[in-house]
């Protein structure tokens, strides 16, 4: 994209057919404010009207989530769409109540279970206020929001260092660290799942961390691979944005509320 292009400009390849069009969307950063405790994330009601509107109208709407499928289906609070959730491990279509997972990532959640577990009963990650999120399939440790989140982050690395003896993947966010299973995951996997399922011309992503790097990829190869006319991909820019998602980004827009506009955009397409 050109500097000096408008939203409009940048949307307009979806706006022209928005039958033929996918809106993919992360969720927290992106669609939902960052807050301290993960718990308590929500999308805000101004923010899931348009989003209601594109799931009318759009030939695919979904969110890719690095949290369970169905944290983020409540988190959003819509449920007719499709979430990807676990970084690419489940799929919860819309209007169904049960995830899907691929078997060989199911069977590592009850070891990713118990090494996570077992962490947090240590003495130092309790005193440092390092919380949990079990994910089933992946284990998050949070210190965003402890009292010394220098001291909570070295703490954290120290259990990645031992996740990675024990046979597990590790993946960091912003302020998290995920325990994983040791097979291929990420939200590009998810996305090009959900893309070879429907027939589309033109695809959105929009995302606000490395994790969604793979998502940018994945449109921009099915772009290559002649299976998309276009891909638009979308960074979500914060006081924590990393380089490289900005560097990958066709365009920046300025966090929750910049997310907002380009959804008030495409509803706008009516």
């Amino acid at each position: 994209m050109t500097p000096a292009a408008t939203l409009d400009d940048v949307l307009a390849p979806l706006l022209a057919d928005p039958t033929r069009a996918a809106v993919l969307l992360d969720i927290d950063g992106t669609l939902a404010p960052i807050v301290r405790h993960a718990d308590d994330a929500h999308v805000p009601e101004p923010t899931r009207l348009p989003l209601i509107a594109i799931a009318k109208r759009y030939g695919l709407v979904a969110c890719i989530s690095g949290r369970r499928a169905t944290t983020a289906r409540r988190i959003v609070s819509l449920g007719s769409i499709t979430y990807v959730g676990n970084h690419g491990a489940e799929i919860l279509r819309g209007g169904q109540t049960v995830a899907e997972v691929e078997p060989q990532i199911a069977e590592w959640s009850r070891r990713v279970r118990s090494f996570g577990e077992s962490e947090l009963r240590g003495e130092e990650l309790h005193r440092l206020r390092v919380r949990g999120e079990d994910k089933d399939v992946i284990f998050g440790f949070h210190w965003r929001g402890a009292p010394d989140e220098e001291a909570a982050e070295e703490a954290v690395r120290e259990v990645a260092a031992r996740a990675e003896a024990a046979g597990f993947v590790t993946h960091w966010g912003r302020k998290i660290l995920e325990v994983r299973p040791a097979v291929e995951l990420n939200k590009g996997l998810g996305v090009a799942h959900l893309l070879s399922e429907v027939d589309v011309d033109v695809a959105l992503y929009a995302g606000d961390d490395r994790t969604d790097l793979d998502a940018f990829d994945a449109l921009r190869a099915a772009v290559a691979q002649g299976t998309l006319r276009e891909a638009i991909c979308i960074g979500v820019a914060s006081d924590e944005t990393p380089p490289e998602l900005e560097e990958s980004a066709d365009l920046l827009v300025n966090g929750p509320l910049g997310v907002r506009t380009v959804l008030e955009t495409l509803a706008s397409s009516a």
